[in-house]
């Protein structure tokens, strides 16, 4: 007990300590109590540190000053942006809609095969087994269909929410690209003067963030172009949509590849049944998650982001039960957060320790 009170009574006496507990805790109440109104804030931020790359780049390695690099790279981006919703969201929405009408089809198709099974597996699989599976999947469509024809009301509200993102958006992450300098120094007015432990925490966290979110756009275009060429070759329907749901699945890790795994495969039994080309798919998808996770990840990331799966995996799991999906989202971003604080906090700590008596009387 004698020891964690030296432990507590040493690090609230340095105010390098207390400076970046309070920075951590101001972003905790901040993200638990107003996450979703912030929600166009955190979103801009994520798109700024994508362009601050390009926009970094250019004005090294150009004459340009950065003002005219930030307009040509978020004009870009805007445009790019622009064109996608104009392409893809249709075909998106047209291909949901179709793969929509056509789950009571798949649905029968599922609970004709269930039927077989137990003439199939008669000692594994009983008729009664069957049927209480049936039932529950009957209820659970139920549900889903009251779920969506309830929250049908708020579609004018979710289109002029959407509509505030497209807007609120590209001006935030214009705006942050622009006064980056401006903003660090306004946030700074608020910290402490002594702020070596926050600044060397910063520092790697905002290094390790950049790679990350780079890094991770990159993935979801790779993933995403494999999947519909892949697709699209073994004559998948819903290729477009079933590639983009892959492509970002990345986002989630572990979790994402398999919650895709449903939908893919679920369209390609509607479509082949158990034959041969639901064989291809299978196999084809498998190794896409494969090299997924095993070359392009690794390519990618290995020096981006400096943990352990295991680290990893426990942050999904911890930040995912604090926060739910937003928590598994921003799982291994926080995770850095935590690395570097664990990383910083001893070398600041033992600056601050006093010299033992012995070693004074002894000098």
């Amino acid at each position: 007990m004698n020891a964690v009170t030296q432990w507590f009574a040493r690090n609230l006496a340095n105010p390098q300590v207390v400076s970046l507990a309070l920075v951590l805790l101001a972003a905790w109440v901040l993200i638990t109590f107003f996450g979703n109104t912030l929600a166009p804030v955190l979103v801009a931020v994520v798109f700024a540190y994508l362009l601050e790359g390009p926009v970094e780049g250019i004005a090294r390695r150009t004459p340009a000053p950065r003002m005219l690099s930030v307009l040509l790279v978020w004009t870009v981006f805007v445009t790019a942006m622009v064109l996608g919703l104009i392409i893809l969201v249709p075909l998106l929405s047209r291909q949901m809609t179709q793969l929509v009408a056509e789950i009571p089809a798949l649905i029968g198709n599922v609970q004709a095969y269930l039927m077989t099974l137990p003439e199939k597996y008669p000692t594994a699989v009983t008729p009664q087994q069957v049927e209480e599976l049936m039932l529950s999947a009957g209820e659970y469509v139920a549900r889903f269909r009251t779920m969506v024809l309830s929250n049908s009301v708020v579609v004018g509200v979710g289109v002029l929410y959407v509509g505030i993102y497209l807007v609120l958006v590209p001006l935030l992450i214009f705006f942050m690209l622009k006064d980056k300098v401006k903003l660090k120094d306004w946030f700074r007015r608020f910290l402490p003067k002594d702020i070596a432990l926050l600044r060397t925490v910063w520092a790697d966290v905002d290094r390790q963030l950049a790679n990350y979110v780079r890094g991770k756009f990159v993935e979801i275009l790779i993933v995403w172009a494999v999947s519909f060429a892949t697709f699209t070759l073994l004559g998948l329907n819903y290729a477009v949509l079933l590639s983009a749901l892959v492509g970002f699945s990345v986002l989630v890790p572990y979790l994402g590849a398999l919650v895709a795994t449903i939908p893919v495969m679920a369209v390609a039994y509607a479509q082949f049944g158990i034959t041969t080309n639901f064989y291809w798919v299978f196999i084809a998808y498998g190794v896409i998650q494969a090299l997924d996770g095993n070359v392009l990840v690794p390519l990618l990331f290995s020096e981006a982001v400096d943990l352990h799966p295991v680290a990893i995996i426990v942050a999904v799991l911890f930040f995912g039960g604090v926060w739910g999906f937003w928590g598994v989202f921003f799982a291994i971003p926080l995770a850095t957060v935590v690395h570097a604080v664990i990383a910083a906090w001893p070398a600041a700590v033992a600056d601050e320790q006093p010299v033992p008596e012995s070693a004074v009387e002894t000098g």
